[in-house]
């Protein structure tokens, strides 16, 4: 009977204070609220030892995460799956592995030089009721650290630092390579804002499997380990630690293998930009900000992307001259203008400039089948710093693509390889799709060793017949402009003699006799 009267108790006093509560929220003035709940807060320190600490996900621009709050989200994932009872799981590097986090209002402990605190994993709703397009949008999720007050120093001191510098290295270890792309810029703003998508970078490419040769590859290599490690060094001589590459040759030579092959040895994020799609200047600075430290920026193709030669002014001139007549014609470049207007001191800007500078350790690298194309101030050293030439497929490159393919070091088929290799141009891309098994044999080595002798023969023909018929095409304009000059020359003397002719009649007819100047010229 007393339990049944003290639970009626509890339950009158909670009515009570619900009640009193709502009068509260209902009538009492609003701008009073503030100094009622600071003055209840001073009074409930004096019985609640206890400190908070809140980290929101996101900063006071709504637009980008709390680097604080993801630092925390990493650290926490390493204990929190031990002792948090609700978890959420998630795929990361390599997608072999599984990662777990603290799912909403779950709380876990934490130990540090002998004292104990707790995170806990919260999310909050507007106060008031409104109609919402876009919910998720709405919420505001947080980390919220709590401990006693004796021990303020020693967490906000100490402890935090350690938290974020452990948290980040963390996301170091765990984290999968990436592969952006930007997205239009209509989607550059509002809701779920995004500049760039990306999908998880899982290209295979080391510096091991490249067809080229091994000094050269060594001397890419140590130029990336040692950019990688010279910040301070970037910072002493007062330049952005940047760096940029351009990689020139012929169409499959390797470039894009090349590119994979770097951000695989330095764990390194993509962003491939695509010139063609960028609306203007402003627009290609703002993809630049919203890019990461350890990443690599691409152009591939830079030399089609854009009219990037210097010869854009002279070249559009002469197009809008040829256009004016032409209200079809004069309209179609009016709507390609507005495709892009990115301009070439937009792009050094971009590689070079103020803009430049807005992050670190980022590799810029352009790709160009023609480099001769590209205009001298687009890729000068200072901007692009080490040019790299990819050329055709040497003796070498075969050995390094033979044992890839066939996993073999020699054969007696290599000498007949290496003579044809040093009289014909035949690029990696052509010698690997010879290399690749295309039947079931027992001896597959020596089948795609022959196939690769016939193709390289099949090309070296080739070769010859192409240079015999460019040399016999060179040979008939020779010929045609040789015949086109004789018979200029005979038009002209034939000419010569007409005005002579006509000049000589005159003279019969007025019976004067000219004068003759010093040049030759009759008056």
């Amino acid at each position: 009977m007393a339990m049944s009267e003290m639970f009626t108790q509890l339950g009158s006093v909670a009515a009570g204070i619900m009640f009193l509560w709502a009068m509260f929220q209902q009538y009492f003035p609003y701008e009073l609220r503030p100094h009622i709940q600071k003055y209840s807060q001073k009074l409930v320190s004096f019985v609640y030892p206890y400190i908070q600490i809140t980290f929101q996900e996101y900063s006071a621009d709504r637009w980008r995460r709390s680097e604080a709050y993801v630092a925390i989200q990493d650290y926490l994932s390493s204990n929190s799956s031990s002792r948090a009872r609700r978890l959420k799981a998630d795929i990361i590097k390599d997608s072999q592995s599984v990662a777990l986090s603290m799912d909403d209002h779950e709380e876990v402990t934490d130990e540090f030089q002998g004292v104990k605190l707790w995170w806990a994993s919260s999310k909050s709703f507007p106060k008031t009721q409104r109609l919402s397009f876009y919910p998720a949008f709405d919420e505001k999720r947080y980390y919220r650290l709590t401990f006693h007050k004796r021990n303020r120093d020693l967490i906000v001191g100490t402890y935090l630092n350690h938290v974020i510098k452990e948290g980040k290295a963390i996301a170091v270890r765990k984290r999968q390579r990436k592969l952006f792309t930007h997205n239009p810029s209509k989607n550059w703003y509002g809701y779920k804002r995004s500049v760039w998508s990306h999908v998880p970078f899982e290209h295979p490419a080391t510096f091991e499997t490249l067809a080229m040769e091994s000094k050269k590859k060594e001397e890419i290599v140590t130029d990336l380990t040692i950019f990688r490690t010279r910040k301070q060094y970037y910072s002493k001589i007062g330049k952005a630690w940047k760096r940029g590459y351009l990689l020139h040759g012929p169409p499959g030579t390797g470039k894009s293998s090349m590119i994979a092959a770097m951000a695989n040895l330095l764990n390194y994020d993509i962003y491939d930009v695509e010139l063609t799609s960028v609306k203007d200047n402003t627009e290609l600075r703002k993809l630049l900000i919203e890019t990461t430290s350890k990443s690599i920026i691409v152009i591939e193709d830079i030399d089609c992307s854009l009219d990037l030669t210097g010869q854009r002014k002279k070249k559009k001139e002469e197009e809008k001259e040829e256009s004016k007549d032409d209200p079809l014609l004069m309209k179609g470049k009016e709507n390609e203008s507005k495709e892009s207007k990115v301009t070439l001191s937009g792009l050094l800007n971009f590689i070079d400039g103020l803009w430049s500078a807005c992050g670190e350790e980022r590799l810029i690298v352009f790709t160009t089948n023609h480099v001769e194309k590209l205009d001298p101030a687009l890729i000068r050293r200072g901007r692009m710093d080490k040019h790299i030439e990819l050329s055709y497929c040497c003796f070498e490159a075969f050995k390094v693509l033979a044992k890839n393919y066939l996993d073999i070091d020699s054969h007696n088929l290599f000498p007949s390889i290496e003579r044809l290799l040093g009289e014909t141009n035949m690029t990696p891309a052509d010698v690997a799709e010879n290399l690749m098994p295309k039947s079931i044999t027992d001896d597959p080595e020596t089948a795609c060793l022959k196939d690769l002798i016939q193709a390289i023969e099949t090309a070296k023909e080739e070769a010859r017949v192409k240079a015999e018929k460019e040399a016999k095409e060179k040979e008939e304009e020779e010929e045609r402009l040789k015949k086109e000059k004789e018979a200029k020359e005979k038009e002209e003397a034939a000419g010569e003699a007409k005005e002579k002719e006509k000049t000589e009649e005159k003279v019969k007819e007025n019976g004067v006799v000219p004068a003759v100047k010093e040049n030759g010229v009759v008056s």
